[in-house]
């Protein structure tokens, strides 16, 4: 069982920075490849951004592409995900998520076993 805890959300004027936290509960963190979700009112749930349990490789989708950086401590049992050139359109519930590394579909949430409450982020124009 992996506790996932998000914070960090608010809101941001367009073109600001937020800096999203997730805390896990778990005895092997590095085992876990993590990920980022996002959720807005009435679409589906999609795909972020993801790191390998070591950290040594990220994957991101191509909307936040050169925007957003994901990166993890695995001393403190943490993941991060720094958002810059935050636009509207990235308004959304984001969620983190932690799936075996094994699985190759980093980008789909069936990849992933456990999942956090989410954090609501707010970018207003």
């Amino acid at each position: 069982q992996v506790l996932l805890e998000e914070s960090g959300g608010g809101l941001v004027q367009a073109g600001g920075s937020l800096r999203l936290s997730c805390a896990a509960s778990a005895r092997t963190f590095s085992y876990y490849r993590m990920g980022w979700f996002r959720q807005a009112p009435g679409k589906e749930r999609e795909f972020v951004a993801a790191i390998s349990g070591s950290g040594g490789s990220t994957y991101y989708a191509d909307s936040v592409k050169g925007r957003f950086t994901i990166s993890r401590d695995n001393a403190k049992n943490m993941v991060f995900l720094q958002m810059n050139s935050l636009k509207p359109e990235d308004t959304a519930v984001y969620y983190c998520a932690a799936g075996p590394g094994y699985i190759s579909t980093y980008y789909s949430t069936g990849a992933y076993d456990y999942w956090g409450q989410g954090t609501q982020v707010t970018v207003s124009s």
